[in-house]
C-alpha cells in the first residue's frame, strides 16, 4: 500500500512524532496496515502479540526503512503478562501514549452448538482481552499525567447480528467490547484520555481476496452497502490514525463505522 511518510519536525495535524504506540494483534491483515501508518506517521511503534516472530518480522521491515519499530511477543489473554509487558516497555521507551487493541477472535458456532469452553475462548480473546489491555495502559497514562488515547478494534457486529451464521458468542464479545469503551472514556476522560472504537464490516484482505474474485460472491458481500464496494485494511487504518492524532483530541467514547453505509442502511 501507498502510505505517507510525515517527516519529524512537521505540523502535520496527523503527525505522531514523540508518541509511543502499542499495538496489539498488529501484524494481521489489519493490523499490518495500522502498524504501517502509524509507524509512518512518526510514531515509535511497538508491534505485540502471540507470534513474536510475525511482529518481529515486521518491526525489522519497518526498522529497515528508517522507522522506530518494536516488537515484543504478548498474550493479551495472560492478565500478568499485560502488566508485565507494559511496564518493560514503559522502562524501555516510556509511557504508551497510544494503544491499539487489534484482539479478537471468533470460533463460529450457531447457537445450540456453543460450548462453554468456546463461548470463554472467544470471550477471553476479545472483551477480556481489551479490558485488561486498556487497565495496563491507563495505569502508565494517569502515572505520567499526559493523556492518552486507545483505540479498540471492533466490528459491524458489535452492534448487528449474522442472519444464518453462528456468531452468538462474537457479537456479544464485541459488543461487551463496544459498551466498555463508552465506560472508560467516561472513566478516563477526566485525565485526558481518550477511548474509542473502530468498527469495520467486511475487509478485504489477502486471505479472502480470491474467494471475492468471483463476481458472484462479491455481488453478495456488496449487496447492502451504498458504497458498493468492501473495506481496505487501509481505510480501518486511516480511522485508527484518526483517533490516534490530535485531530480527534475532543472526541472520545465514540465507534466510527468503517462499513461503506451498511450499518446506516440496515
Amino acid at each position: 500500500m501507498n502510505v505517507q511518510t510525515i517527516e519529524a519536525g512537521s505540523r502535520h495535524p496527523m503527525s505522531l512524532h514523540g508518541k509511543v504506540a502499542l499495538i496489539v494483534g498488529g501484524y494481521g491483515a489489519i493490523g499490518t496496515t495500522i502498524s504501517e501508518v502509524l509507524t509512518l506517521a512518526g510514531a515509535t511503534s511497538i508491534i505485540a502479540g502471540r507470534s513474536g516472530d510475525l511482529a518481529w518480522a515486521l518491526a525489522a521491515e519497518l526498522a529497515t526503512q528508517g522507522f522506530s519499530a518494536h516488537a515484543v511477543e504478548l498474550d493479551a489473554c495472560d492478565v500478568n503478562a499485560v502488566h508485565a509487558v507494559s511496564a518493560s516497555l514503559k522502562q524501555q521507551h516510556g509511557s504508551i501514549d497510544i494503544l491499539v487493541n487489534c484482539t479478537g477472535f471468533n470460533k463460529e458456532q450457531m447457537l445450540l452448538e456453543v460450548t462453554p469452553e468456546a463461548f470463554d475462548e472467544v470471550y477471553s480473546r476479545t472483551l477480556r482481552a481489551g479490558m485488561f489491555l486498556s487497565q495496563a495502559v491507563a495505569a502508565q497514562q494517569l502515572s505520567v499525567k499526559r493523556g492518552g488515547s486507545h483505540i479498540h478494534l471492533l466490528s459491524v457486529r458489535s452492534s448487528l447480528g449474522f442472519r444464518n451464521r453462528g456468531y452468538s458468542a462474537f457479537c456479544a464479545a464485541k459488543g461487551g467490547l463496544a459498551v466498555l469503551l463508552k465506560q472508560l472514556a467516561t472513566e478516563l476522560g477526566p485525565y485526558g484520555i481518550t477511548v474509542n472504537g473502530v468498527a469495520p464490516g467486511l475487509v478485504r484482505t489477502q486471505k479472502n481476496e480470491k474467494a471475492l474474485d468471483d463476481p458472484a460472491a462479491f455481488k453478495r458481500a456488496t449487496a447492502n452497502i451504498p458504497l458498493g464496494r468492501l473495506a481496505r485494511p487501509e481505510d480501518v487504518a486511516g480511522a485508527v490514525h484518526f483517533f490516534a492524532s490530535s485531530l480527534s483530541r475532543f472526541v472520545t467514547g465514540q465507534i466510527l463505522q468503517i462499513d461503506g453505509g451498511l450499518t446506516a442502511s440496515t
